[in-house]
Order: structure tokens, then sequence, then C-alpha cells
């Protein structure tokens, strides 16, 4: 199949001996009880073989809903697939699975690792210093401004050894507006901002820079912080205008085959007609990276 015959959100890909795995959220069941994960595989970014699932809800699974931004990393020889896993009676939070393979099958493998009295979702792992961080977004559904946090895991990613840290804040941003619906969907009066899908991404000039969605001027959307230390510890600085402005948002990077920095998001970001598509990112001489193909 063709990339814009593909319909998932949140997507994700991992480079592995020469091929692409993609991964993502299934739009069809994001927004009520979801059972599964699936993966495509291709050789160029335009023609898939899929959708392969590799993980589907066994009987009695203590998650039933946000099976959410799935990300997949070879690691210490096996393959660990970070997600979003919830349910009606717990708050969401972040997990790993574990395969032998790309295309799994995936089982469940870590405890959860966000704290069990935050909603934590969209984590992506960092490898800083013989270190593993796994820096997610923390939501305003407990009440705080969201905001990306970060701890750090063992090394063998089964649980986490530190407690959270708040890297920075949604409105720090000065492309971020609240998001219009926070009375109307979650009952919350006043200014309201949200934060999702962080990747980061090392660059040859030694920035670390972190893409990160929010709402924007013209809807979802997604900017560009960069670590003033190039460290995960930061500050972070926020870049004064979205890197993607509008309608799409959940991006990752990734190099692909020929060393090129790609960025991949979800759009539109209407529901059930997402798709993926792919762009190629540049670093500036002002120290933010912009698209190179729009």
């Amino acid at each position: 199949m063709k990339t814009n015959e593909i319909n998932i959100r949140d997507p994700y890909v991992l480079v592995h001996e020469g091929k692409y795995y993609l991964y993502g959220t299934r739009s069809e069941t994001c927004w009520g009880d979801m059972d599964g994960f699936d993966c495509y595989v291709s050789s160029d970014l335009e023609d898939w073989e899929g959708p392969i699932e590799i993980f589907h809800r066994p009987e009695g699974f203590f998650a039933t809903q946000y099976f959410w931004a799935p990300e997949c990393y070879f690691y210490h020889g096996s393959f660990y697939f970070v997600t979003t896993l919830g349910g009606p009676d717990f708050k969401k939070g972040i997990y790993v699975l574990k395969a032998n393979r790309p295309e799994g099958p995936y089982t469940l493998y870590s405890q959860r690792l966000t704290p069990e009295d935050w909603v934590g979702i969209d984590g992506t792992l960092h490898y800083e210093n013989g270190k593993v961080y796994l820096v997610f977004s923390h939501s305003f559904e407990d009440g705080d401004e969201a905001n990306i946090s970060v701890l750090e895991l063992a090394e063998d990613l089964s649980h986490a050894v530190s407690e959270p840290k708040v890297l920075f804040l949604a409105s720090e941003a000065p492309w971020a507006r609240p998001f219009p619906w926070a009375k109307q969907e979650f009952g919350i009066e006043g200014d309201c901002y949200f934060t999702d899908g962080p990747s980061l991404q090392r660059m040859p000039s030694g920035e670390l820079y972190m893409l990160w969605s929010s709402w924007g001027t013209n809807g979802y959307a997604v900017g560009v912080a960069r670590s003033a230390s190039g460290t995960i510890d930061g500050p972070w600085e926020q870049a004064p205008k979205a890197v993607w402005p509008e309608n799409g948002g959940h991006g990752m990077m990734f190099q692909d085959l020929q060393g090129n920095l790609l960025f991949t998001l979800h759009y539109p970001n209407d529901k059930y007609a997402e798709r993926p598509t792919f762009h190629r990112l540049v670093e500036t001489a002002d120290k933010t990276l912009e698209l190179a193909d729009r």
C-alpha cells in the first residue's frame, strides 16, 4: 500500500537493517476501546507491506483504552516498544513491551514507568552519558499546567529509577495557545494548554533539539525547543514559530537510509482521516530546525 492509504496517528519510524518500520496509533479506535498495534514495512517510505498486527490485547489484559503513540527501539539485541496504555478506571501511563523481531509479536515487559497518580502520555527514549531517559507529556488532566517531563530508567528499561522532573511548560512556547474545548470536554475554566509527542535529536553540530506538539494559532501544531546546555536538563529554549503550524501533529525525527534528517507527523488532524507524511528538516544558522520542503 501507499503512504497515503495508511490511517494512523502519531507515526513513528524505526530504521533497521535497511528497512523502515512504521508504527502508530490506530485511528479507527483511538477514542474508544482499543485492542492492538500494527506495523508497516518499507524500503523506500513510499510502498508499504502491512498492516501487520504486532500486538493483540489478550483476554484479561489490564489496559483496554489509550493504546497511543507507540515507539520501537532496537536495544541490547531486542526490540522494545514504548507506549501509552490506560483504561476507564486508572490514569494513562507509559509501559514497555518487548519482542525478538520488529514485527513482533510483543508482550508486556515493564512495570508502569510513569507515576500512578500522573496522567503520563507519549513517551520517547533519550540516551545521554550512559543513561537512558524517558521524556514524556504530563497531561493537564492532573490539574497542573501541561508540561514535558523526564525521568531516568533502569538500564534494562524495566522500571524508573528517579522521580520525574519538569523540563518546560507548554505556555513557555510563544506559538502555543490554550486549546478551545477545555471547558466543553473537561470542565476546565480559564486558559488550558496541552503538550504531547516529544521527539529528541542530537545534531552533528552537537545541538540537542526536541519536537513537541500543542495547540497553535491555527490548531494542532508542532514546535521546536533547543537545550541551551546541550543536555537533557536544558534549559529548553522555545523557537518563536511552530515548525508545523496547523492541523497536523505528533511528529518525530529520524535519519533515512541516505542520512537525511526526516520528520514524520500525522496530517490532517481530522478524526479517521489522519495519514503519515514525511518531510526533510534542516538546522538553521540561528539554532533551530525548519522544514526544507515547505
